[in-house]
């Protein structure tokens, strides 16, 4: 596969730390085509997403998916959270990361080919659980969490 957006990480597939290294690790184009049958109607995911489960979507030290063995267990997790709370997202989204139990980073697949990233908090009383972070794409988080690891930082 072509990477347009995340070049960054291709080119920085290993975390080197201190005690442990971490390497990427993607899943195959199948198990993409898979997905987006699953979450998106069948329709093609974003190039920038792609590309980010291509390289990085069985492991990636730049996003945390939680204890989910795998994507799919990912995107389910994430949808029982919602259920458990009574929350709707009613646009095709994708998570891309949990952190705490309590929030997840997700996309709409319908913004583009490197779509905004939006955080969405299903077990908070707010009325706005759901907030857009502003001027972040797949590729500026990425690529900010890359260059955070670069730096010896917790990209987290």
């Amino acid at each position: 596969m072509e990477i347009q957006f995340l070049n960054k990480l291709k080119d920085n597939p290993i975390n080197y730390g201190v005690l442990i290294n971490l390497e990427i690790e993607g899943v195959n184009l199948n198990e993409i085509e898979l997905l987006e049958q699953n979450w998106n109607n069948g329709n093609p995911f974003p190039k920038a997403l792609k590309e980010l489960l291509f390289l990085a979507g069985n492991y990636c030290y730049v996003c945390d998916y939680g204890a989910n063995k795998n994507q799919q267990e990912l995107q389910e997790s994430v949808r029982q959270d919602l259920l458990d709370n009574e929350r709707t997202i009613s646009r095709p989204f994708y998570a891309i990361d949990v952190y705490s139990t309590y929030s997840f980073l997700f996309i709409y697949l319908d913004e583009g080919d490197n779509p905004t990233i939006y955080q969405a908090s299903p077990y908070s009383e707010k009325y706005n659980w759901i907030t857009l972070l502003s001027n972040v794409t797949i590729k500026s988080l990425v690529d900010n969490k890359v260059e955070r690891a670069k730096r010896g930082e917790n990209p987290f």
